[in-house]
């Protein structure tokens, strides 16, 4: 028997008490709680002898969430477009900005028909797409698992049509062959350019799970989709699954009212 793990369910709720007096938010706290007991079930699964804890429930604040409509959606897709006109740069910078307009592009879909993070799909491989099925089996570093994703109709177009002119592991490479690294300021100037405001690249992952609740799926099911590790986190839709409920139990009433 290997060595035991004395971590204990005090000494985690003192940790959370520690993250909470250092100031901060209630999120990254659960992200942190979250680390911590993915490295137990690791310990666990490596036949480390664990001891039984229980991970503390953090409250998450209830702000505007912000996700994009159809109508926003098809604007910021516009202002990306490839084949938009150019006219406001060089000639000689034309092809280099297409290609990274084109990239933009087709992470944007991703991002809106996946829900995945933007980590997620820039670091995604060639070898973890099926084009045949129409698989997607997408590591998530965040909380150290898989999902099994299915690609939507343009998600399966974006892919069959960035596969043909491939030559490298990765579905979105940088400059130098690897993963594509993470820009926050491609995506701000686009939102600016659509006239979207408070958005950042998470904001199409919430703008996925939005349109999943609104249409019939439950917070378990969406929180499997979005991998998240704990319901906890889901709970930041919870209110669009009421609204859904509510919206069930009008009907429920007229109809017995036309009965």
């Amino acid at each position: 028997m290997l060595a035991g793990c004395l971590l204990s369910s005090l000494e985690i709720e003192r940790f959370n008490v520690s993250l909470a007096n250092a100031g901060y938010k209630p999120q990254t706290i659960v992200h942190a709680l979250n680390q911590v007991g993915g490295a137990i079930k690791f310990a666990k699964k490596m036949g480390y002898k664990v001891q039984e804890v229980e991970l503390p429930s953090i409250k998450l604040p209830r702000g505007r969430l912000r996700y994009l409509s159809v109508e926003e959606e098809q604007r910021l897709l516009q202002v990306l477009e490839p084949t938009a006109s150019l006219k406001w740069t060089s000639e000689f910078t034309v092809p280099e900005v297409k290609r990274e307009m084109q990239d933009l592009y087709d992470i944007v879909i991703m991002l809106i028909d996946t829900g995945a993070r933007h980590t997620e799909i820039s670091t995604l491989r060639w070898d973890s797409i099926n084009l045949d099925d129409g698989s997607i089996r997408l590591w998530r570093s965040k909380v150290q698992n898989e999902s099994v994703l299915y690609m939507s109709n343009r998600v399966k177009v974006v892919l069959t049509r960035r596969k043909q002119s491939s030559s490298g592991p990765f579905i979105f490479a940088g400059p130098d062959g690897g993963a594509r690294k993470y820009n926050s300021t491609p995506f701000r100037r686009a939102f600016d350019r659509a006239g979207l405001v408070g958005c950042t690249a998470h904001t199409l992952r919430h703008t996925h799970a939005t349109r999943l609740i609104q249409n019939g799926l439950n917070l378990y099911e969406v929180k499997e989709i979005l991998g998240h590790s704990n319901i906890v986190t889901t709970m930041r839709y919870a209110h669009l699954e009421q609204a859904q409920v509510s919206r069930k139990a009008v009907d429920v009433i007229n109809l017995f009212q036309h009965s």
